[in-house]
């Protein structure tokens, strides 16, 4: 049994009044005052502790042999089995580094640049002449579903067939994260996925990054390399599109700042590093701790559940000075966490940059006049992975 502070409500009273509900819809304030005054509290909501200041972020991240991914109640691991994601130490690498080759940032951008450009373009020729659009699922969304079909070589399946899988998927991540069991639409949807996966396998390297890590996976079985694919799908659509549609309504929430990016179309990057820093999609990570520990005062036992809030971690003023600003010209908006640190840094950080400069600069460019739909306001929301559900813009 893992074991719980009997003391929490008056040593953590910050995080013993925490809901699930305040972590979802608006964290930034309950996660302000928990850095200020609770850096490392224990949460009933979330059965376990929540580390909110950067400094205790990185050092959780960074140091595996103390705070872990490898456990069985790991949420994705129950989900889609065991992979690079639940795995530390010799076998992190083994699941990892089959992969890692080809998400370094010069093959991404020999491989990807221009089919990114294509299906961008494609996207947004359907999304106009307006007047009105839905960017989430009309460019975010689409433009992530085809990048990952085409790494793992199932660009000639239906999108709706991959949005179902992934959908079912991301639910069933958030509702084990919250404390439920796996439900039975996410195994089914690894199921689905599976069956398309596996005939990629066999195909030759040049085909696909999947095909290649594949051929190039020494020691991994076939159910380990689907068990992969399917945290590189998940993970490159909804993390990739929650960066591109977070940016969106960032910029378009910000006229001002979107003005200064139409002077300086130079600070895109930076424009994109400080909306991840704002609101990462990724809102969350879990650990949990292989000993007995103490972190900043806090008592944390063998097993216990340690949640890292990248979401809390990015708005730290000790790094970030006035943190709930965006700011284009902020100076060190890329010392963000939004991919992770330590041996877990996102692999697919390169690629889901490469996603959101193409999108975003294309979008500006043949919308001069995009503005947010002020009768359907957008702002956004979840627990674990955090994006608006809808983007509603006037063209």
């Amino acid at each position: 049994m893992v074991w719980s502070p009997a003391i929490g409500t008056t040593t953590y009273p910050i995080g013993a009044a925490a809901t699930l509900a305040e972590l979802e819809l608006d964290p930034h304030p309950l996660l302000a005052r928990l850095r200020s005054g609770e850096p490392v509290s224990w949460l009933p909501a979330l059965g376990g502790w929540l580390v909110t200041s950067r400094d205790l972020a990185l050092q959780v991240m960074r140091d595996a042999d103390t705070f872990t991914v490898d456990d069985p109640r790991f949420s994705t691991g129950r989900v889609v089995g065991q992979s690079m994601l639940t795995r530390d130490g010799s076998e992190h690498d083994r699941h990892r580094d089959p992969f890692a080759r080809a998400f370094r940032l010069a093959p991404v951008r020999e491989r990807f640049s221009e089919f990114v450009a294509a299906e961008t373009d494609r996207l947004l020729d359907a999304v106009g002449p307006g007047p009105e659009a839905e960017l989430r699922r009309g460019l975010a969304g689409p433009l992530a579903v085809a990048v990952v079909a085409y790494a793992l070589g199932l660009e000639h399946a239906e999108t709706a067939s991959v949005l179902g899988w992934y959908d079912a998927i991301v639910d069933a991540v958030t509702q084990v994260t919250a404390g439920s069991d796996v439900p039975a639409p996410g195994r089914s949807a690894f199921e689905d996925l599976r069956a398309a996966i596996e005939p990629m396998l066999e195909r030759d390297p040049s085909f696909s990054l999947l095909a290649a890590a594949a051929g190039d996976a020494a020691g991994l079985e076939p159910a380990e390399v689907v068990s992969n694919a399917a945290v590189l799908m998940f993970g490159g659509i909804e993390t990739t599109e929650g960066m591109i549609a977070n940016a969106i309504l960032h910029l378009l929430s910000h006229p001002d700042q979107l003005a200064l990016l139409r002077r300086e179309p130079g600070l895109l990057p930076n424009a994109i590093e400080e909306s991840l820093r704002l609101e990462p999609a990724a809102a969350v990570v879990d650990r949990y701790a292989t000993r007995d520990v103490v972190l900043a005062g806090a008592s944390i036992r063998r097993r216990a559940l340690v949640t890292v809030s990248i979401t809390g971690a990015n708005r730290d003023p000790g790094t970030f000075p006035d943190p709930d600003r965006f700011d284009l010209r902020r100076e060190n908006a890329r010392l963000h966490l939004a991919f992770a640190q330590g041996p877990h840094v996102c692999i697919g950080m390169h690629l889901a940059r490469l996603e959101a400069h193409t999108a975003l600069a294309r979008l500006f460019e043949r919308f001069p006049g995009l503005r947010l739909d002020p009768a359907r306001p957008a702002a956004p929301r979840g627990l674990v992975f955090r994006k608006p559900r809808a983007l509603d813009v006037l063209l």
